[in-house]
């Protein structure tokens, strides 16, 4: 109440601003994150992948290891208002990872990735994150009756990805009961381009290689197994389409949890 009587002029993390600062679309870090991931790990042309890396990322020693990756999350800021509002805090993701170096250091980077909700969007542009909008949807554990696979069971994992209307990926795990290693692609950090265009005239864009600082990584539920992948080859996403499967290999599906703090500038 205090901080609504001495403000005298509209604020927020984003836009919109407001005299509370409570409208804005997204509020700052720190942000935790719990979901459940379908992913399919495969090779992808090497040079493909290399075109896809911005100056100060590398290819590195595994050129053309790439995931393509399914998630339902839920998530809150650190006061967790947000877990009262069940159509704020859960949302749908697929994104792509390209393994990658950074002045040696193993890295991963994620060229194109879609949510089905605005503020994980406009999050995700804050972090340099490339998100655009599409519908997502995929296979989840369930713990009572048969409508789905069990969590420490085998059975069948599918998540697909459309956008403007077209399906752009599917994919498909068929996990063991065995206990599974965490996926190399998915513990390891997210090099993002920031850009901000410029909008002024003479103004200059706000732009930059940065990592994300995540801490509290927790990985439970890890199994792995056979698994199948398609991407669209249609010449409206031939970007995404150059990225294709040459060989696919496992399939992990699990639990995941993170906390991300914000990010850091790579130099």
């Amino acid at each position: 109440m205090d901080d609504l009587i001495t403000r005298t002029e509209p604020y927020g993390y984003t836009l919109p601003l407001s005299p509370s600062g409570t409208a804005a679309m997204v509020t700052p870090p720190p942000w935790h994150f719990s979901g459940e991931v379908v992913m399919v790990e495969y090779r992808a042309d090497p040079e493909a992948v290399a075109r896809h890396l911005p100056p100060g990322l590398d290819p590195g020693p595994d050129a053309g290891a790439a995931a393509a990756v399914w998630a339902e999350w839920q998530w809150c800021s650190e006061p967790g208002d947000e877990l009262g509002a069940p159509e704020r805090c859960r949302f749908a993701e697929f994104l792509i990872l390209l393994a990658c170096e950074h002045r040696g250091a193993p890295m991963v980077r994620c060229p194109y990735a879609w949510v089905d909700s605005t503020v994980p969007l406009m999050r995700g542009w804050i972090q340099g994150m490339p998100k655009q909008f599409g519908q997502i949807s995929q296979t989840l554990p369930v713990r009572a009756g048969r409508a789905g696979p069990p969590p420490g069971g085998g059975g069948t994992f599918t998540g697909t990805a459309s956008a403007f209307g077209q399906r752009i990926a599917r994919g498909t795990v068929h996990p063991g009961t065995d206990d599974a290693v965490p996926p190399p692609l998915f513990a390891l950090p997210l090099a993002h381009s920031r850009l901000f265009p410029s909008w002024v005239p003479g103004e200059e864009p706000v732009t930059g290689l940065v990592a994300s600082r995540v801490t509290d990584v927790t990985f439970t539920g890890l199994r792995s197994g056979p698994a199948e992948l398609w991407l669209t080859t249609d010449p409206a996403f031939a970007d995404l389409a150059s990225l294709a499967p040459r060989e696919v290999g496992e399939g992990t599906v699990f639990a995941y949890g993170e906390t991300l703090l914000g990010g850091r500038p790579l130099t």
